[in-house]
């Protein structure tokens, strides 16, 4: 079975996370600059296999469209083209910064490290691909 990999995607940086072969757990990979997440990716999909892509869609609390919505669009569109065998699916990714930052602090992480911002979009990615996983398993 192929991975699932998640992109927490922003305008600096892409917090990236990616399940196991049997897609029962979501682990954060790592973060990339937005401009290298491309060959970033294309290197990563060459070398693993991955059947889908999840992205974080952003959302205001009335569930509409965010300044940084067109730039996560965009950022599908190119990889739908990049990579016409994958799926793109969006989750809802309303809180998932909280969550990240509440995760580090219950995890026990000293406050430097919660500072890293870094850190909290690989952690969002995570809690971006769990969502989904949830979602999916519950539509079974």
């Amino acid at each position: 079975m192929a991975r699932l990999l998640a992109l927490d995607y922003g305008t600096k940086r892409v917090g990236v996370a990616i399940t196991d072969e049997l897609q029962m757990i979501a682990s954060g990979l790592c973060t990339v600059r937005t401009h290298d997440c491309m060959d970033f990716l294309k290197e990563y999909i060459s070398k693993e296999a991955v059947s889908a892509i999840v992205m974080g869609l952003p959302k205001d609390l009335n569930n509409q469209k965010t300044d940084s919505t067109p730039y996560v669009k965009g950022f599908a569109k190119q990889l739908r083209k990049q990579f016409p065998g994958l799926e793109v699916h969006f989750v809802d990714e309303r809180f998932t910064s909280k969550m990240a930052f509440q995760s580090m602090i219950d995890g026990g992480l000293k406050k430097k490290a919660r500072q890293n911002k870094a850190l909290v979009d690989e952690v969002s990615a995570t809690l971006i691909l769990q969502s989904f996983m949830e979602q999916r398993n519950f539509n079974f």
